[in-house]
């Protein structure tokens, strides 16, 4: 995906078994973490960073979803656990991964950690990359939030 790009159209189930569909974005400002796997380190650190700074996101009305492929069962254990205010979506398939084309990393064998974060009108405004910089990715969104909030 290039910056310009609109939010690709789909859905998944969340971490309660709800249908959440991309179209329900519109609207808001939504950053879209794509990450490797539940309660691995780095993506715990990332989850709890992306929690930390939750509030923050809110304030310039800004939603948050981390997608992986972990079940919505699996993703709620670890929403529950690290106690995570943010929607958290099951792409088991790796469907929607293919479709952003979030690239792996270490030759393929890892998925990648990509982080997108799209204006109201579902817009890519902006894309953080980096496998090994997981609080990076929260930064960064945070950062792109703020740069185009209206004055």
């Amino acid at each position: 995906m290039q910056i310009g790009d609109n939010c690709p159209t789909f859905q998944l189930l969340d971490q309660n078994g709800r249908t959440i569909l991309s179209d329900d974005f519109k609207g808001k400002k939504t950053v879209i973490y794509f990450y490797p796997k539940d309660d691995t380190p780095g993506c715990t650190k990332e989850a709890c960073a992306f929690r930390d700074s939750y509030e923050d996101f809110l304030e310039y009305d800004c939603q948050v979803i981390g997608i992986s492929s972990d079940t919505e069962e699996k993703h709620l254990q670890f929403a529950q656990k690290h106690r995570l205010p943010f929607t958290l979506l099951a792409d088991s398939d790796g469907k929607i991964r293919k479709l952003f084309n979030v690239p792996t990393s270490l030759f393929g064998l890892l998925p990648g950690r990509v982080t997108y974060i799209f204006d109201e009108n579902s817009t890519l405004i902006g894309v953080f990359n980096s496998q090994l910089n997981p609080l990076g990715h929260v930064k960064e969104a945070l950062k792109m939030v703020k740069t185009t909030q209206k004055k």
